[in-house]
């Protein structure tokens, strides 16, 4: 067990530390904004003038994408849905507004390539860090368990994250089932886990799973994006190990 400190907080007999992916571990703001952008246009040909309520409905402003936006934090299949909802607003039915969206979903993916989205900076460093301490280290992301799993391979994370949990077809955060299957994974209890997040979900869901403590990151310093954080931190090696 360790104890963990972050600014002025410590969290300590710390067994575990999971992690979100997007936007925690994962510089996926380019991806995600081009992601809803190719999307919006395939679906404005198709049902033209819906393109700019989709892109607003997304986070995405110009160049701009909420990191507590849509496309930003939902599952992707709450995303299908969210997009279908707005299609079905101009009179289509509902399965097929759902074919539509998904659809231009997938077709926005394979447009965009498979090119991974850089790790932000320090990210590998910490992650090696906190695995030499001997802290068990997982990934609970919205992400599909397909992508967190390509992102792991990618990166070449697997001698650091032991465990991985994406959604599919089941709950998404804030549901503290996902992060149980986390600590279930990797052998330790809620209460000797640590939650780092750049989302109110990530908080929301760490809490209700009884938690043993909530860093929220805000690469951007929009504290209200992780409304609900013991502690906000700006770099992720501001997590430091302080006794073992």
């Amino acid at each position: 067990m360790a104890t963990i400190k972050c600014r002025n907080i410590k969290f300590t007999d710390i067994q575990a530390i999971l992690f979100d992916k997007n936007g925690t571990l994962e510089n996926s703001e380019a991806y995600l904004r081009s992601l809803g952008q190719k999307a919006a246009r395939i679906i404005d040909a198709q049902i033209p003038g819906i393109g700019e309520p989709l892109l607003m409905a997304f986070g995405i402003n110009g160049n701009t994408l909420d990191p507590a936006g849509l496309i930003s934090v939902a599952s992707r299949r709450e995303t299908e849905i969210a997009t279908a909802a707005y299609i079905a607003e101009t009179g289509k039915g509902w399965f097929e507004s759902l074919k539509i969206a998904r659809q231009a979903l997938d077709d926005a993916e394979k447009y965009i390539g498979v090119a991974p989205a850089p790790l932000f900076t320090g990210a590998l460093e910490v992650l090696q860090s906190l695995s030499a301490a001997g802290l068990k280290l997982g990934i609970v992301s919205a992400a599909s368990t397909l992508e967190v799993n390509h992102f792991i391979a990618q990166h070449q994370l697997s001698n650091y994250i032991k465990g991985q949990i994406g959604v599919d077809d089941g709950p998404s955060k804030p549901d503290p089932i996902l992060f149980l299957q986390a600590c279930q994974a990797l052998g330790v209890e809620p209460g000797a886990t640590l939650m780092v997040g750049d989302a109110v979900g990530d908080m929301q869901m760490a809490r209700n799973a009884k938690a043993a403590g909530c860093i929220g990151i805000t690469w951007v310093n929009k504290l209200d994006n992780v409304q609900g954080a013991d502690v906000v931190i700006n770099q992720l090696d501001e997590i430091q190990i302080v006794e073992k």
